[in-house]
């Protein structure tokens, strides 16, 4: 009896041992893939969104409306000079008359370089040559007459006249055009449509207030600029002084350094101003 339960004891106490074995075993397999315990780490909040909020846009009411017109003149003195002078010359061959012409035109040419007037400055702007018949019905040719005009420019206005007195002594005979311009006309007209456009705006504002309203927004604006010589009257006389009853607004505007002297000059030129006038016609909504 003794003898058969010692073995039985020591089976039982084997098998014991291998179940713990197999149970330490177990945890550490356990322990190792589960490994150290990390510390959760606060969750950031998403930052605010800015919402940005635009005023409604304007609203005009075109069928309340009020329409006006503005105009606006700039008066300049002028600090550029066009001269077209030309030499006509008759012959009997064309070989004779081009010889003549050409001989007058370098005269002409030479006196103007005295005055100091640069070679870039004068140029050729017209040059015909054409036959002289016995008569208007007639093709028998009798000869040949040149035109050879020159174009000259001068921002010094003081030597206009210096100019024509030393070009016709020269042997210039035709005198055909000499105009004045600006050589910044581009200032002056926004300048003249800047002032016209603020003088619609005041036009419009006055009428409104004086009917128990105000303007709002701008519905619709057209716009004309031109600009023109008023020191001869050249284009029929006497506009400039009928312009001055019609317009909003003139300024006259200081006249370039090299011109100051020109005015004062003695001769058949006097340099008068260029006049840049602008007109707008602009309709506003009424609040």
């Amino acid at each position: 009896m003794k003898s058969q339960s010692l073995p039985n004891i020591i089976s039982l106490t084997l098998s014991a041992v291998m179940v713990f074995v197999l149970a330490a075993l177990n945890l550490s397999s356990a322990s190792a893939q589960t490994g150290p315990t990390s510390t959760p780490q606060p969750t950031e909040e998403p930052a605010p969104q800015v919402v940005v909020t635009q005023a409604p846009a304007p609203v005009c009411d075109p069928n309340r409306s009020i329409q006006v017109s503005g105009t606006a003149v700039v008066n300049v003195t002028p600090d550029r000079v066009l001269i077209q002078l030309g030499v006509q010359s008759n012959g009997s061959s064309a070989a004779k008359v081009e010889a003549a012409n050409s001989k007058t035109i370098q005269r002409v040419v030479n006196a103007l370089k005295k005055l100091g007037v640069a070679q870039k400055d004068i140029v050729t702007d017209r040059y015909i040559i054409e036959p002289v018949y016995d008569d208007y019905n007639s093709l028998k040719i009798k000869g040949y007459r040149i035109n050879n005009v020159v174009a000259i420019t001068l921002s010094d206005l003081s030597k206009v006249n210096l100019v024509l007195t030393a070009a016709l002594e020269a042997g210039a005979n035709q005198v055909l055009n000499t105009e004045f311009y600006l050589s910044d006309l581009r200032t002056y007209r926004d300048q003249a449509r800047t002032m016209a456009m603020t003088a619609a705006k005041e036009k419009a504002g006055d009428l409104a207030r004086a009917a128990g309203s105000d303007i709002d927004c701008v519905l619709n604006i057209n716009e004309n600029t031109w600009s023109y010589f008023n020191g001869w009257g050249w284009y029929g006389g006497g506009g400039s002084s009928r312009d001055l009853w019609t317009q909003n607004a003139v300024q006259n505007a200081a006249p370039p350094a090299e011109a100051a002297g020109a005015l004062s000059e003695s001769g058949p030129i006097s340099v008068g101003q260029i006049s840049v006038r602008a007109e707008v016609s602009a309709s506003f909504s009424l609040k």
